[in-house]
C-alpha cells in the first residue's frame, strides 16, 4: 500500500552522508520535531536526476525555507559514497543525503520501481513529499517518466 497525506512516516533506516562518514538515522528521529522537505530520485547521477531534479531544490533552498522547511533532504537507492560524491560534483551544499542503499525507505512507503530494465533493479519512484514531526504533509508522485509535480517549484506552490 502506498503512503498517503496524513500518514505518519513508516519506521526506516537511511544512512545519512555527512563529513565524518555515513551515519544510521531512523526516520522516527530524523523527521521528529521538524518541517523537512524530502524528494526521491531514481539515482544519483541519473539524466534527469543530475540535470533537473536536485538543481531545483538547490536553487530553491531560500524560498522553501522562508516558508518554513527546516531541511532539504535528498535520497535515492545507492550507496552513501554515492550519494556523497553526487553531492559534492552537484554543489549540494544545504542539502541533506540520505542513502536507501536497500531500498528499505521507499519499500515501506510503497514507492518501489522496477528498474531492471535500465541495469538498475529495485528503485525508489520520482516523488517529494514535505514530512512534518513525522507526519506527511505533502506528497507528490510522479507518472512513469515524467518530472512535473515533485519539483522544488510545484512544492513551493503548494506551501
Amino acid at each position: 500500500m502506498t503512503i498517503a497525506v496524513g500518514d505518519k512516516v513508516p519506521a526506516a533506516t537511511l544512512v545519512k552522508v555527512t563529513e565524518g562518514g555515513p551515519e544510521q538515522v531512523s526516520t522516527a528521529d530524523y523527521f521528529a520535531g521538524r518541517r523537512v522537505a524530502i524528494f526521491s530520485v531514481p539515482g544519483a547521477f541519473t539524466p534527469t536526476c543530475s540535470a533537473r531534479h536536485l538543481p531545483s531544490f538547490i536553487e530553491k533552498q531560500g524560498d522553501l525555507t522562508a516558508k518554513g522547511i527546516d531541511e532539504i533532504a535528498a535520497t535515492a537507492v545507492n550507496d552513501p559514497f554515492v550519494m556523497g560524491a553526487w553531492a559534492k560534483h552537484s554543489g549540494a551544499e544545504g542539502i541533506t543525503m540520505l542513502s536507501d542503499g536497500n531500498a528499505d525507505f521507499v519499500s515501506a512507503l510503497g514507492l518501489t520501481m522496477d528498474g531492471s530494465k535500465f541495469g538498475m533493479g529495485t528503485r525508489g519512484q520520482r516523488f517529494s513529499m514535505v514530512v512534518n514531526d513525522g507526519v506527511i504533509e505533502q506528497l507528490n508522485v510522479e507518472a512513469p517518466g515524467e518530472y512535473k509535480v515533485s519539483s522544488a517549484e510545484h512544492m513551493l506552490g503548494q506551501l
